[in-house]
C-alpha cells in the first residue's frame, strides 16, 4: 500500500467515523466516493494562493477581460440551469417547504441529488475566482471571508452529497443559486465599460447575501421545532456555519461601506478647502480693482 492509499483510507475513516453510514443512492457518482480529491483539491487552492500571489509579487497584472466576461455568464446560466432545475424537481415531488425527510419521495429524491451534485461541483469550479484575483492581483479582495467560504463550501457540499444528499438540503442551494445569478450578472457586466453606469446595485448584493443566510438559518431552525427525521446534527451544523457566514459578512458590509463614507467625507472636505481657498484668492483679487475704481 502506497502513501497516497493510506491517507485516502485515513480521510475516509476520519468523516466515516464522523457521519456515520453514507447514502448508497449516490455511490459512483463522480467525486464521491473518496475523501481524498476534494480534500487534495482544497489544499491546492489554498496553495495556488499562496504561492500565485508570491509569483505575481514582481510581475504586471494580467488583464482576463474576455475570460472573466465567458467565464462569469458561464457560471449565471449554470446558476440560472440549478434555480430552475431545484424549483421543477421539488415541486413536483411535492416537497414539503417547512422540514422535509430524505426518503420520502422516492425517484424524485434522486432528481433533487442530481441537481446538488451540480451544486457541490459548481463549488470546485467557483476556486476560480480567487485564480483570477491573484492573477489581476486585486490581493485586497482575498480575505479571510473570500477564502473561508470558498473552501468551506466545496468540503460541506461532499459531506451533503454523501449523507444529505436530497430532502432538507435543497433550501439553501436553491436560494444561493438565485443570489448567484444576480452576483455573477453584475460581475459579468462589470467587465464591459459601458455597462458601469448601470451596476449602481452592487452594495445591494451583501445585502442579499445576508437575507439569504438569515432565511436559511430559519429554515433550518424550523426544522428542529417540527421535525420530519431529517439527521438533528447536520441541522446544527448547518446554523451554526451559517451563522458564522452572517457575522462575517456583516463584518464585511460595515467596514466596506464605513471606509466608502469616510472616504466620500474626506473628499467633501477637500473640495471644501478648495472652495474657500478659491473664494479667498478671488477677494483678495477683487480687494485691490475696488480700491481702484475707488480712486
Amino acid at each position: 500500500m502506497n502513501h497516497l492509499e493510506k491517507i485516502d483510507r485515513l480521510l475516509n475513516s476520519i468523516v466515516d467515523g464522523l457521519f456515520g453510514e453514507r447514502d448508497t443512492r449516490v455511490r459512483g457518482w463522480l467525486l464521491l466516493d473518496s475523501y481524498t480529491p476534494t480534500f487534495l483539491l482544497t489544499i491546492t487552492y489554498l496553495l495556488t494562493i499562496y504561492l500565485g500571489t508570491k509569483y505575481m509579487r514582481n510581475r504586471p497584472a494580467y488583464s482576463l477581460k474576455n475570460i472573466l466576461l465567458l467565464y462569469n455568464f458561464s457560471i449565471t446560466m449554470l446558476s440560472f440551469y440549478m434555480l430552475v432545475e431545484l424549483i421543477s424537481s421539488v415541486w413536483s415531488a411535492g416537497y414539503r417547504l417547512q422540514c422535509q425527510g430524505l426518503h420520502e419521495a422516492g425517484e424524485a429524491d434522486i432528481r433533487v441529488a442530481k441537481v446538488l451534485w451540480w451544486y457541490y461541483f459548481s463549488k470546485l469550479i467557483e476556486f476560480l475566482d480567487t485564480i483570477f484575483i491573484v492573477l489581476r492581483k486585486k490581493n485586497n479582495q482575498i480575505s479571510f471571508l473570500h477564502v473561508y467560504h470558498h473552501a468551506s463550501m466545496f468540503n460541506i457540499w461532499w459531506c451533503v452529497l454523501n449523507w444529505i444528499p436530497c430532502g432538507q438540503s435543497f433550501f439553501g442551494p436553491m436560494l444561493n443559486s438565485f443570489i448567484h445569478i444576480l452576483m455573477y450578472s453584475y460581475y459579468g457586466l462589470s467587465t464591459i465599460p459601458s455597462m458601469h453606469k448601470y451596476l449602481w446595485w452592487k452594495r445591494y448584493l451583501t445585502q442579499a447575501q445576508l437575507v439569504q443566510f438569515l432565511l436559511t438559518i430559519t429554515h433550518t431552525v424550523s426544522a428542529w421545532v417540527v421535525p420530519c427525521g431529517f439527521p438533528l446534527g447536520c441541522l446544527k451544523f448547518q446554523t451554526f456555519y451559517m451563522c458564522t457566514l452572517v457575522v462575517l459578512f456583516v463584518n464585511f458590509y460595515m467596514q466596506t461601506y464605513r471606509r466608502r463614507k469616510l472616504e466620500g467625507d474626506r473628499i467633501a472636505k477637500v473640495g471644501d478647502l478648495k472652495n474657500n481657498h478659491s473664494n479667498g484668492l478671488s477677494s483678495s483679487l477683487n480687494g485691490p480693482n475696488s480700491k481702484q475704481k475707488l480712486q
